[in-house]
Order: C-alpha cells, then sequence, then structure tokens
C-alpha cells in the first residue's frame, strides 16, 4: 500500500509542480485522466483492506476508509462533479484519522511492550491495555541472542 499510494503521491505532486511552472495547463472540471489513476489505487486497496481483516479491524477501517474515498474520487473526478469530489475528500479525512490512530496504537505497542491502545485484533489478550500484544519474531535455531525478522 505505502509503494502503490507513495508512487502515486509523488506522481501527484510532479503533475502540480508541471502546472505551476505552465509546462502543462491544469483542466477545469472535469480531468478524465487523474479520475483513471483512482480505478486501480480503488482495487488494490479494496484487496488490502480484505487481506487486513484477518490481522485487525483498525487496519481494515484504515484501508476500507481509504477504498471508499478512492471509489468515490475515480467517477467524480472523471466526470468533474465538485459534490461528489467533496465527499471523497471527507472519507479521505476519516481515512487519515483512522491511519493516525492506528499507527499511533502500533508504535506505542512496540515501544511499550504491550497494549496501550487496541487495534481491535482477534485475540482477546492483543486488545487489552496492559497486556502483550503479540510475541516477537524468533527463532531458536538462529544466532544466539538474535531475534529474527526485526
Amino acid at each position: 500500500m505505502h509503494g502503490m499510494w507513495g508512487s502515486f503521491w509523488m506522481a501527484f505532486g510532479v503533475l502540480n509542480l508541471l502546472f505551476a511552472a505552465g509546462t502543462l495547463v491544469e483542466p477545469k472540471g472535469a480531468f478524465p485522466a487523474l479520475g483513471f489513476w483512482f480505478i486501480p489505487l480503488a482495487a488494490i486497496t479494496w484487496s488490502g483492506a480484505f487481506a487486513a481483516l484477518s490481522e485487525s479491524l483498525a487496519l481494515f477501517a484504515v484501508l476500507a476508509t481509504l477504498a471508499t474515498g478512492s471509489t468515490i474520487a475515480a467517477p467524480a473526478i472523471w466526470t468533474g462533479s465538485a459534490g461528489w469530489e467533496k465527499a471523497a475528500g471527507w472519507v479521505f479525512v476519516f481515512s487519515a484519522g483512522f491511519a493516525w490512530y492506528t499507527a499511533t496504537a502500533m508504535m506505542l505497542a512496540g515501544a511499550a511492550g504491550k497494549v496501550v491502545l487496541p487495534l481491535g485484533k482477534y485475540k482477546r489478550d492483543a486488545n487489552v491495555p496492559g497486556e502483550k500484544p503479540m510475541h516477537p519474531i524468533q527463532l531458536e535455531w538462529a544466532e544466539p541472542g538474535v531475534k529474527m525478522g526485526q
């Protein structure tokens, strides 16, 4: 997800630089070329959202709202519908809020070694503040004292 969305935002930044430099003329209203890019973003993000259901509800909330925003944005930008673009923007804002909460909860769990904010994991202990969220990845037959995979 980070690679796909990061690539999109870098390309979007370059596109806006080209508009600002006067190299390209920014279309007014409908922008089908940009709307088209939200179709694969939505499809791949929906796949990630359904895969995230096996991990946690918080991660699913981030990806599902991001995919929903993309699903709304694609036809809105394609047709130039300002109302639907605004609706997509608000869904993206909610996705950012879920992402902030989820990232904060994951960082606090990693730093503290215990649950601080629940992530909606399927094991009860993984959601109770003060409990160990997970066991570190280790291979007993690996190098002594080295935690592999981290």
